[in-house]
């Protein structure tokens, strides 16, 4: 019974040692293949999970007050850029336009006038030029006749006020004909600084009536629709925002600890919550040159006796590849797990030169004042028909008139 007893307690710690020596072995073999993955991978990988989509949210506001007549999109609708999203009643515009019309208009005549005026003291000064030489001539004439005898020294006394009196003549008519050259010198009617300023205020009341109609800037979905029919807006109210998905990146919040081998353009792979499976790649496009802790609204005092340190996380935005976001869209917030290779680390951490190309822009108000310029020959051509030139002839600068 003894012997049964003491094989069978051989048998079961021959067992044990087994079991502990296969344990054993599997424990070395999974550090020796974590030890050679860090070795060729691990060490090279920096890994975050506090990272979030970010991109530009695009806020549309009038650039006129005025009262909601037309709202053309909604919350989740795609708009392309140069399309109708909200419309303002244009009544008010479009009387201020006629207004400035009229002002054009009637300046314009006025303009004419002052030309006119300059031409009549032209006329003028010559006329009393005229009259001065006459009189002054008489008066030489009959100079030497007063010792004579020939004539009176009262009919001497006329010829001398007739002679002051043209000379006063004369010099009223030319400070008549300089007050009216101020006016027009160096200028044409449709360059005279009256009527460029009329038509000033014409383009001004033409776009004021064009942008009753706002257009989207850029093409995307639209988000936060606060607008409502008949609503009075102002030039600060956000009616909505457009969000182009794709102008979309990731900020990926690295721990203070993890920055020092990231560098500029290393490659990086992420995956996302709402695409299980799905792999994204890109590139560190740079890093915000400060903490979340520095941009907030109260930072930190940490010159006080509790001070306690806390480790600090760095924005470091990755742009992501195109083809994968048309693929599978992104949303702004969602979260993102974020790995980066730092294998070449002999790349910058701060970029070294200033962009030389607008990063965005928008083409849907290039044209606003397109038809403006044939309003405007239209109002010069019915006022001033017989000096009518089309006022692209004045781009090179005012004329003399």
């Amino acid at each position: 019974m003894m012997d049964i007893k003491h094989e069978t307690k051989k048998h079961l710690n021959q067992k044990r040692r087994t079991a502990l020596m296969t344990l054993s072995a599997l424990f070395m073999l999974i550090g020796s293949a974590w030890l050679i993955y860090w070795l060729i991978w691990g060490r090279f990988e920096e890994y975050t999970d506090d990272a979030y989509v970010n991109g530009n949210v695009v806020e549309v506001m009038p650039q006129i007050p005025g009262t909601v007549i037309e709202i053309d999109t909604d919350d989740t609708q795609l708009v392309k850029q140069g399309e109708v999203v909200v419309k303002l009643d244009p009544t008010n515009m479009e009387i201020a336009l006629e207004r400035a019309k009229s002002s054009l208009a009637e300046t314009v005549r006025q303009v004419r006038q002052y030309f006119e005026n300059t031409e009549r003291a032209e006329t003028i000064l010559i006329m009393r030029g005229a009259d001065l030489l006459k009189a002054q001539l008489d008066l030489k004439r009959r100079t030497g006749l007063v010792g004579e005898k020939a004539i009176s020294r009262e009919e001497m006394q006329h010829y001398l006020t007739a002679e002051k009196t043209a000379q006063a003549q004369y010099n009223y008519a030319l400070h008549n004909l300089r007050a009216s050259l101020a006016l027009v010198e160096n200028s044409h009617v449709y360059t005279h600084p009256l009527v460029e300023r009329a038509k000033s205020n014409l383009k001004n009341a033409f776009l004021n009536r064009q942008r009753t109609t706002i257009l989207a800037p850029v093409t995307g979905y639209v988000a936060k629709r606060n607008v409502q029919l008949g609503q009075q807006v102002s030039k600060k109210s956000a009616m909505l925002a457009i969000i182009p998905l794709d102008q979309i990146w990731v900020d990926a919040n690295y721990k203070e600890s993890q920055l020092s081998n990231i560098r500029i353009d290393q490659p990086v792979t992420l995956h996302a919550d709402a695409y299980p499976g799905m792999t994204y790649h890109g590139k560190i496009l740079g890093f915000t040159p400060g903490t979340g802790v520095s941009f907030s609204l109260l930072p930190p005092q940490n010159a006080t006796g509790n001070w306690i340190k806390i480790v600090q996380r760095l924005p470091v935005r990755v742009k992501l590849d195109v083809d994968e976001l048309n693929k599978n869209p992104l949303f702004l917030g969602l979260s993102m797990r974020v790995t980066t290779n730092t294998y070449h680390r002999n790349g910058k951490r701060l970029a070294r030169s200033s962009v030389s190309r607008p990063l965005y822009t928008t083409t849907v108000y290039n044209n606003q004042l397109a038809q403006v310029d044939s309003i405007i020959n239209h109002i010069l051509e019915n006022n001033s028909p017989d000096l009518f030139i089309p006022i692209s002839h004045f781009d090179v600068g005012p004329q003399n008139g």
